[in-house]
């Protein structure tokens, strides 16, 4: 017969033969999950601006306003800031995903050249999507001789 090991190294091969072969086997696991489980608790989620198309004549610059989106929970907040010599409106528009939740959009807000601007809407509960518009401030019109 052979010698007889103490009762805790028993334990130890034990565990050994049971961990070993879990061990081989997580790395194929882990392959397999195509993406990773989002955080339970995630915190402020930052999109792109969506930018609704505007219409650009022959030989205008192209100035809106630089845009981004952070929702918390069910508030869209837009920070805006505008580096262009040209003043430029901006409105912010929420999508909620409930159907009985109202859509949001915000009255349009001037950005002055070198401004920056925050707004911010809000769904009862989720939001579905946010985006951006611009609509370029008319030109001031000239002054009369």
């Amino acid at each position: 017969m052979g010698v007889r090991l103490p009762r805790h190294r028993r334990t130890a091969r034990r565990a050994v033969r049971l961990l070993v072969p879990a061990a081989l086997a997580a790395p194929a696991l882990l392959a397999a999950v195509a993406a990773p489980a989002p955080a339970v608790a995630a915190p402020a989620r930052v999109a792109p601006a969506r930018v609704a198309p505007a219409v650009i004549a022959a030989g205008e610059e192209h100035a809106e306003a630089t845009c981004r989106t952070v929702t918390e929970g069910s508030r869209v907040t837009a920070y805006c800031h505008n580096p262009y010599p040209r003043t430029d409106r901006v409105s912010l528009h929420v999508e909620c995903a409930r159907w009985w939740d109202v859509d949001a959009d915000s009255a349009p807000v001037e950005v002055p050249p070198t401004a920056y601007v925050e707004l911010t809407e809000r769904c009862w509960k989720e939001v579905a999507a946010a985006w951006i518009s611009h609509d370029p401030a008319p030109a001031p019109a000239p002054e009369a001789p």
